[in-house]
């Protein structure tokens, strides 16, 4: 019994690591958790926007979870929507947000969904999506539709208020299509 349950063991160790490496390879960004710092300068340059009680705010690659649940937990009556493409993080993305019903969960690419339910979006990608993403918002978005990046900037626009959180880099706020004034937060 012990063998079977060892060999089970490795065998889920190396199907959850390929999964995570195969995902990463595909995508080009690896998945990643927003630190707690993150986290709360999202949470307060979403506040900052003003937006509606029952906005709906889309992760982008929301990963493991971490993102989703504070933002439900901050914005009790909005409608938080993750979508995350591999499939491991997703799994414990569902087992974090189990219970919290303003939370909806999507497994799969959201280059192929329709994001202009959006009154908010976050994410944290990596440089080389960044230009993708752009042009996905123009596509998709209602002027007007609040933009939240973690770290990696999306170059070539313009930037309406900044949260510095330190080593890792900044957090943006975008008001879509990004053409506005630039406020800077440094606190």
């Amino acid at each position: 019994m012990t063998t079977v349950l060892s060999y089970s063991a490795i065998l889920l160790t190396v199907v959850v690591s390929l999964s995570l490496i195969i995902f990463t390879a595909l995508t080009g960004v690896p998945t990643l958790s927003s630190r707690k710092s993150e986290v709360n300068d999202v949470i307060a340059l979403l506040k900052r926007f003003n937006l509606s009680r029952r906005a709906v705010i889309i992760d982008l690659g929301s990963g493991w979870g971490t993102l989703v649940v504070a933002l439900a937990r901050a914005f009790p009556e909005a409608t938080v929507e993750g979508i995350e493409i591999s499939l491991f993080p997703y799994l414990i993305s569902r087992l974090r947000t189990h219970g919290q019903f303003n939370v909806s969960l999507k497994w799969g690419n959201f280059f192929h969904d329709d994001l202009g339910r959006a009154d908010a979006i976050v994410c944290y990608l990596m440089p080389a999506v960044m230009p993708n993403v752009s042009e996905l918002l123009d596509r998709n978005l209602r002027p007007g539709t609040c933009v939240v990046s973690n770290t990696f900037l999306l170059r070539g626009r313009t930037i309406s208020a900044v949260r510095r959180t330190g080593r890792r880099g900044t957090v943006a706020l975008y008001i879509w299509p990004a053409r506005h004034w630039v406020v800077d937060d440094r606190e």
